[in-house]
Formats: C-alpha cells, structure tokens, sequence
C-alpha cells in the first residue's frame, strides 16, 4: 500500500510496531520468570537482548523509510521542501561535483537552485541504509534527515551504544557476554520508551506537515 495520506503512514507504523511489541512483552515475560535453571536463563538474557536489537533498528528504519516514502508521495516542488529534505534531495548532486576538481560539474548545481525548484521533487530511495548498524551517531543521522527533533534521545547515548549495542555485537560474534535480569528488563523499557516516542514523532511532523518549508 502506498503511502498517500498521514492516516495510511499512522496505520503502518502501529501495526508494525504492535507485532514487535507484543514479541518483546513475552519474551520480556519469560526473562522474568523464575521456572529456569540459572545456565537456561543466562542464554534466554542473551538471546532476548539480541532480539531487543533486532526490533530497535528494524522499527527505526521502516519507520524512517515509510516516511520517506510518505513524502515523496505528497508530489511537491523542491521549493515547497523543509530545508532538511532539499539537502537530501540535492545529496547525489552535491557529491558528484565535490568529487571532482572541474567547476565545471558545478554548472548544473548552480542551474537547480536558479531553475529548478519549481520541479517535482525526487528524494533518493536509498537515504536510510540498511547495513549499518543503528548506533547513536547513525541514529542521530536519520533523526536529522527527517527533520524530527533529537532532544528527547540526547541521554541516551550509552544507552543505545554500549547497553545495547554494543552487548548484542559481543553476544552475535560468540563472546560471553552477561546481562542480568534487573539489567535486561531496564534496557527493554528504555527501548520501548525510544521507539514510542519515535512513531510519535514522525506521525506528528506528518500531521503539521513539517516535511513543508515554511513561508511568511
């Protein structure tokens, strides 16, 4: 389904995060269960951090791809744009001519801004990448691609890159890494907190239209 209107971008998202949400409370229901052997209970930690992982930057990026997405369907000029997605929209352009000693490659540069911005719009469909892990730096990217605001995460860097993070690289490449259950149960709710607040935010700058630059 295409995303044409703010009501079909909040639909996608809460059913997606919905799914991840209901998976994370039972898995979180079984960390919390006392029926395990000490040993069974290390590995149920282990492996539900990984998971916890998996749907942190599995949500980020569908949600920041399907706003994306949301956007280019609105079909506006490059000058209706939020500076935010005009620098998006410019990037390949830009990187073209930097890569290059000849100004003459900046001729075409120089004619968009002359020109062009009464255009149709084209955002790239590759701005999120999906073989990066979501570190804080690059989580902090995608937040200001989308012109969404940070502050509610600017805590939360240890948090997201060692807690997380880091613990599921240690725990994917074989070491033996250990996390208690106090610990686990904690970095889930932060989580779920972040990835709450997340939705909101992108169904909010849907709903005002903040995607749109602002005119006197």
């Amino acid at each position: 389904m295409k995303l044409r209107t703010a009501e079909q971008l909040s639909d996608r998202l809460s059913n997606d995060l919905a799914w991840r949400k209901k998976e994370l409370s039972e898995v979180k229901s079984l960390v919390e269960t006392k029926s395990f052997s000490d040993s069974k209970h290390k590995a149920l930690i282990r492996s539900a951090i990984c998971l916890l992982y998996a749907h942190w930057e599995g949500f980020v990026k569908l949600a920041a791809n399907s706003y994306l997405e949301y956007v280019r369907m609105q079909k506006l000029c490059y000058q209706e744009l939020a500076t935010n997605f005009l620098a998006l929209a410019m990037k390949e352009r830009l990187k073209e001519a930097k890569e290059t000693n000849k100004p003459s490659l900046y001729i075409p540069v120089c004619n968009f801004f002359l020109d062009e911005l009464n255009q149709r719009c084209k955002l790239p469909e590759d701005a999120i990448s999906s073989a990066s892990n979501l570190s804080s730096e690059i989580f902090k990217e995608i937040i200001y691609i989308l012109g969404i605001d940070f502050s509610p995460y600017s805590t939360k860097s240890v948090l997201i890159d060692t807690k997380l993070l880091k613990t599921r690289n240690e725990i994917a490449h074989g070491e033996y890494s250990l996390f208690d259950k106090e610990e686990y149960i904690e970095l889930h709710k932060e989580v779920i907190a972040m990835l709450d607040i997340f939705r909101n935010q992108i169904e909010n700058a849907a709903i005002n239209k903040d995607y749109m630059r602002n005119t006197p």
